[in-house]
């Protein structure tokens, strides 16, 4: 996918995601509605994370975790701590459901989102 195709859905998934973080879900369903749209948000990170560094010149990125490392070490990234949560939440939830743990990473959506927008701001700047 072209870089800025990749970014416009990053970022209108990420328009989505603070969209229905505006009020708090009323159910398990509106719950996992919040959860997927993180997911998207966190694939299509990760995924420009990889084409912008690709296109850099920087091979190194085949994974998820390796391209969170490449952000952190360009400074894309400030809290890499936060961003491995981040990937083993997905991975939780692209995995297996665990009604604890998704109750776990929706308590952390408004969080993550923050994050997720400080990376779009920055991606936005890379040539």
């Amino acid at each position: 996918m072209d870089k800025s195709l990749l970014i416009i859905s990053f970022e209108q998934a990420l328009k989505s995601l603070t969209n229905v973080l505006q009020s708090p879900a009323q159910n398990d369903l509106e719950k996992a509605g919040c959860i997927q749209y993180f997911e998207f948000c966190f694939e299509l990170a990760w995924k420009s994370i990889r084409i912008i560094t690709a296109n850099q010149g920087i091979d190194n990125c085949s994974s998820p975790k390796a391209c969170l490392k490449q952000a952190f070490a360009a400074h894309w990234i400030d809290h890499e701590e936060i961003w491995l949560d981040m990937l083993s939440a997905r991975n939780r939830m692209s995995h297996t459901y665990n009604a604890t743990d998704a109750l776990m990473v929706y308590d952390r959506l408004k969080e993550y989102r923050q994050e997720l927008e400080n990376l779009l701001t920055v991606l936005k700047t890379q040539d």
